[in-house]
């Protein structure tokens, strides 16, 4: 990685959550690509720092901080830290998420539907109000929530994640008119199924839970998609970047999918 000098995020102080592994990872080096000092936040302490390290390593810079964004003492600690090391916040990346679980409504446990609710989007409402006291205080900001197109659409086997990604999007557009006139702009990226592992997980547990076979799990997934295919890690993040950078100035309350057509406005 290598910082261009023409960065859109020079000297930008970014927060991305669940930044260890798959989406999270691939935002949090291109952010880090166009200058951004980057906080990384996850539970998972070795990934954040195997990350960290390909970020340094590129002449970027880079936090590490364990996090659980489902307790808020954590998240207001983390956006603590990212203050005391990097001197303030600029962007919030809302990426932070679990599958929760794959199978009908009627088998699902209060556990599974309370834990899936807690991370997918409590922990984004606690991430948004401690990086908002901060812009607002500071002279804006800019976050944008990572939701999907199981946010848009009826989204069967899936249900307390679907719920939650719609309540990213309600979110949102919620703090879009509220942060506006403080200067701190909120907008939405919604993925489609992603190549990796995690829809390889998604896909399997579909199949079993149904009792249907694989193949015709993974048509279930992908049949409706006009590209013909998932869409990238790397696709996703160039998206992000458009809204936390200076090309979206203009844009806030906004809903943006990247799903090879999958839900089509």
């Amino acid at each position: 990685m290598t910082v261009p000098n023409n960065s859109k995020l020079a000297d930008k102080v970014a927060i991305v959550t669940g930044a260890g592994y798959g989406i999270g990872k691939a935002i949090a080096l291109t952010l880090a690509a166009e200058g951004a000092r980057i906080i990384l936040a996850a539970r998972s302490e070795d990934k954040l720092n195997a990350v960290a390290a390909e970020i340094r390593k590129g002449g970027g810079a880079a936090e590490a901080i364990r996090t659980d964004v489902s307790d808020e003492a954590s998240v207001e600690a983390m956006c603590a830290r990212a203050v005391e090391v990097f001197g303030g916040i600029d962007v919030l990346i809302n990426n932070a998420g679990i599958a929760g679980p794959t199978k009908l409504a009627t088998d699902i446990t209060a556990v599974e539907w309370n834990e899936t609710i807690a991370i997918d989007l409590t922990g984004a409402f606690f991430c948004a109000k401690h990086a908002a006291t901060w812009m607002v205080e500071h002279g804006g900001g800019t976050m944008v929530n990572i939701s999907s197109v199981g946010g848009r659409l009826g989204y069967p086997m899936r249900t307390p994640y679907a719920a939650a990604k719609w309540g990213m999007i309600g979110l949102g557009h919620s703090l879009a008119a509220e942060l506006g006139p403080r200067a701190v702009r909120v907008n939405c990226v919604c993925p489609g199924p992603v190549a990796g592992e995690r829809i390889e997980r998604v896909i399997r547990a579909r199949s079993e839970s149904a009792g249907i076979p694989l193949e015709l799990a993974q048509r279930q997934v992908t049949g409706n998609i006009p590209l013909g295919r998932l869409v990238t890690e790397e696709e996703v993040a160039r998206a992000v970047l458009y809204f936390a950078g200076p090309d979206s100035e203009g844009v806030t309350g906004q809903v943006f999918n990247v799903c090879g057509g999958m839900r089509m406005q």
